[in-house]
């Protein structure tokens, strides 16, 4: 276990902070490459629920797993010129193996689209075939300049789907459809709120038609692109002769999807729910939901303490939940620890409940329950101790997203924002700034170079103020679109 030092608070600096909750609470530790990171146990127990959960979204919506090769040889990149402009500068290349210069060097995956769309070109003949609805879970590598844990790092973990459809409008459904599987997730699991729409023409993904995204803010106001869905178009499909025979005969190139999210959401998770005290980790998550900390002070107790502590965690583990899954539930049998010390461990560590076990409470029948969110203890019959911690943790997750929901919401602006009070906001404590835009690139620009804010998206219409702005936030035309403009990651 790491120093018990107190942690740099997110008032003081945020980043600090963000490093330290990582470090400390053995999400992830730095590696001896530069750039990349080791995900703990902790840190992975996070993503594998998080990955078992998307998994079965994407299965119940006709999706299939797949796997294609890391090593992508360079050509395929140069076949689709705006994506192979977007991924050269971060591309690593292998030029030798087995100890001779290559005859082609290989590109260490950034993304799939280039080796997926080749390998569909061979699977896809007729309309018969489509949709084909594949997702793979892989790494990636893209060779980041400035890294920070989870958030950007130089190889990390993700899913990507990929799909191919006979249809501009199919291919554009699924894009929406992704999108809003995504938002369902992180509202919904992660407790973290998010602003969906569509990216503007300079932040799209290279190469896409039309790419949409999920927003979310963290603490200190910046926004986290949280995940992506990019309606391809034909490009892809053209570059690699992906045609299929349409029923009426005719041969046509094939629509194609492309979406992803990665281990980025675990950093996000802890920027959205941490405190000064931690993380904190939305019940549904949580690789641990309970732990059991046993208390005794004479010796003659602790035989009694710990069998009790054992029995009552056998009886959680077997309760019979309204979710399918058992609860999640640990005794903390450490003798060389203090229960102080414990308690603030388990708080750095983000376990959603801590269960406090000693002789009086057991001479009462019941156990003290401390929520991680909220702090409050209350104590409960150990005869319902299950039931009674399974409503917590349920009426836990609600909180902490509405929590989420409402400091996003009064950190949001909206209605007649200058542009001098919009850089007084992005110099100061930052925001949403939901502002009109005459759609024009250079005004997007400037902007961008000026406060180092940029276009998060052009949200979807649920998003939009009441009233839409009716000028440009930068030079004052009429605005034809709302667009939200935040700091980012």
């Amino acid at each position: 276990m790491a120093d018990d030092k107190k942690l740099t608070t997110r008032a003081s600096d945020f980043s600090a902070w963000y490093n330290e909750v990582v470090l400390r609470a053995e999400l992830a530790d730095y590696s001896p490459v530069r750039g990349c990171m080791v995900i703990r146990p902790d840190g992975y127990g996070i993503w594998e629920r998080m990955q078992r959960t998307l998994d079965d979204m994407f299965k119940a919506t006709g999706h299939r797993n797949a796997y294609f090769p890391l090593f992508i040889p360079e050509s395929f990149l140069h076949k689709e010129a705006q994506h192979v402009k977007g991924f050269a500068p971060e591309t690593a290349v292998v030029t030798h193996g087995g100890g001779k210069k290559l005859e082609e060097p290989l590109v260490v995956r950034p993304t799939s689209e280039t080796i997926i769309y080749a390998m569909f070109a061979k699977w896809v003949q007729s309309y018969r075939d489509l949709p084909l609805l594949i997702n793979q879970w892989a790494n990636v590598v893209r060779w980041e300049m400035r890294t920070r844990l989870f958030l950007r790092t130089l190889e990390f973990l993700w899913q990507e789907g990929h799909t191919a459809h006979a249809t501009h409008d199919e291919a554009e459904e699924e894009a929406r459809k992704i999108l809003g599987l995504y938002r369902d997730f992180m509202e919904g699991w992660m407790a973290m709120p998010v602003v969906t729409g569509q990216k503007t023409e300079a932040e799209k993904f290279a190469g896409a038609l039309r790419t949409y995204s999920c927003e979310a803010m963290m603490q200190d106001n910046k926004a986290l692109q949280a995940g992506t869905s990019h309606n391809l178009g034909q490009n892809f499909a053209k570059a690699f002769d992906l045609k299929f025979q349409s029923e009426s005969g005719d041969e046509e190139y094939a629509w194609n999807t492309s979406w992803g999210v990665s281990t980025r959401l675990v950093g996000g998770l802890v920027m959205t729910h941490g405190d000064d005290n931690g993380l904190r980790i939305p019940p549904l998550l949580a690789p641990t939901e309970v732990v059991i900390v046993p208390i005794w002070r004479k010796e003659e107790e602790r035989s009694r303490v710990m069998e009790a502590a054992d029995r009552v965690c056998r009886d959680i583990s077997n309760w019979e939940r309204r979710d399918p899954n058992a609860l999640r539930v640990r005794v903390d049998t450490r003798e060389n620890l203090k229960p102080g010390a414990k308690y603030y461990e388990w708080e750095l560590r983000g376990v959603p409940i801590r269960m406090e076990l000693g002789p009086r409470d057991l001479d009462a029948n019941q156990g003290v329950l401390v929520r991680r969110d909220t702090r409050a203890k209350q104590s409960v019959s150990l005869d319902a101790i299950a039931e009674e911690i399974e409503t917590v943790l349920e009426t836990m997750q609600d909180d902490m997203l509405s929590a989420a929901r409402d400091r996003r919401e009064q950190n949001s602006h909206r209605g007649a924002v200058s542009y001098e009070q919009f850089k007084e906001l992005m110099e100061g404590d930052g925001a949403f700034v939901y502002a009109g835009w005459c759609d024009g690139e250079k005004c997007e620009a400037q902007i961008k170079e000026e406060t180092k804010a940029t276009i998060r998206c052009l949200p979807d219409e649920e998003f939009r103020s009441a009233e839409a702005p009716s000028r440009c936030l930068l030079c004052n035309a009429d605005a034809t679109t709302e667009a939200l403009w935040a700091k980012a990651y």
